[in-house]
């Protein structure tokens, strides 16, 4: 441990680590600390705790698709690399049929939900968005919506004329069965005001969470590092995570947060390239493996694929995550900022992702419900190449 964290916390990174793994829960002293110890024995101690929360052998992942159902937005993130105005010519919101086609191609690959979230479009009012989880749900009954994040759920509070537990009754009348928990970035308002001013707040963020959890809908948290954030404004997003999970566990029967999900801040395409520092790869597994470590109530930690690559996913599974994410078919946020074509993921891909790593797949459910164990031999075959290799997928098989 360097000298700022023994004066701090008088013992030493082996000691500090051993209380985590023993399953004693840091403060937020203590977890800054970890930020100044080696990465492989905050690793170490990060996939102890993963084995010992989890089924050790297993990785999952899920079938899915997100839709973006607009990109018209009046947020204007200075991170965003997909918002459009309606003057633009390349903006849309699509309409039922379009987005039911979409559904259609993932029920054909066997998939069990989509995550649905859009921009923040003034000019939908809120029969677009009961209309649509209504077609949905007659259209493709099998189908799990979870959709619409903090921020659009903000938009429809102030716009329609409701209050937040009376907008989300609605919704889940018309078929919602969970929120996104896109929007969270840093939960830190100094830094959400210089990315994003009109950003929806950290207050905000928990409060409609919160009340989802209340309600009984799924929800994720998520974290993006790489604005420029200091240690300790990382290591208070993650407590106050840790304290709303405390309190669903406490208040609402335990449905809290379902998992934790992070990536680093992509620029390319984006006002903030060349202004945000962004993260390197030893700073997101450095960051996963920490939030293993100081969220001991969020049993899933999900490796970021669309963010970091395969070969970083892969390495995540020794870094805290048990949980390799979704296929999505269909991504469109992250790699527009990116300006990097990793927007779907297919079965084999991931299958060979877990396997190749020395764990047994397993599909999953939203809520990390494991529903089926695909044929690894049938999936991954002999074949004389291997299909993915080009996407730095495993080797030749």
């Amino acid at each position: 441990m360097t000298a700022l964290g023994e004066e701090r916390l008088g013992e030493t990174g082996t000691e500090l680590l051993g209380r985590a793994v023993s399953g004693e829960r840091l403060n937020a002293a203590e977890i800054e600390a970890l930020y100044h110890l080696p990465l492989p024995e905050v690793a170490a101690a990060a996939h102890a705790l993963r084995l010992a929360r989890r089924d050790p052998d297993v990785v999952s992942f899920l079938i899915d698709r997100n839709i973006n159902y607009t990109n018209i937005c009046n947020v204007g993130c200075n991170f965003c690399a997909f918002y459009r105005t309606r003057r633009q010519a390349d903006s849309y919101t699509h309409d039922y049929a379009t987005i039911s086609a979409k559904i259609t191609e993932l029920e054909a690959a066997g998939g069990t939900r989509i995550l649905m979230q859009g921009g923040v479009n003034p000019e939908l009012g809120l029969a677009y968005y009961t209309g649509l989880l209504r077609h949905i749900k007659a259209h493709h009954p099998s189908i799990r919506i979870d959709a619409f994040s903090p921020e659009e759920v903000l938009f429809m509070e102030k716009n329609f004329g409701l209050s937040l537990d009376a907008l989300l009754d609605t919704l889940i009348e018309a078929g919602l069965d969970g929120l996104p928990g896109a929007g969270g970035e840093i939960l830190e308002d100094d830094v959400r005001k210089k990315a994003a001013p009109a950003r929806i707040r950290s207050a905000d963020w928990f409060r409609i969470l919160d009340a989802a959890q209340r309600k009984g809908l799924y929800t994720i948290s998520t974290m993006v590092i790489g604005f420029g954030e200091t240690y300790a404004q990382r290591t208070r997003h993650l407590l106050q995570i840790r304290d709303q999970q405390d309190r669903a566990n406490a208040l609402y029967g335990g449905n809290g947060f379902s998992g934790f999900a992070m990536w680093t801040l992509q620029t390319e395409h984006t006002r903030l390239h060349g202004k945000a520092p962004g993260a390197t790869a030893h700073e997101y597994l450095q960051q996963l493996a920490i939030a293993r470590i100081a969220l001991d109530n969020v049993p899933n930690i999900q490796a970021s694929w669309p963010g970091q690559g395969f070969k970083v996913a892969q390495a995540s599974l020794y870094y805290g995550a048990n949980d390799l994410g979704s296929t999505m078919m269909e991504e469109n946020v992250v790699s527009a900022a990116g300006g990097h074509g990793r927007h779907q993921a297919t079965v084999r891909e991931l299958i060979r992702v877990a396997v190749d790593a020395g764990f047994t797949p397993a599909i999953r459910n939203s809520r990390f419900e494991i529903i089926a164990w695909p044929d690894v031999e049938a999936a991954l075959g002999r074949a004389a190449t291997n299909p993915e290799a080009e996407r730095a997928v495993g080797a030749p098989s």
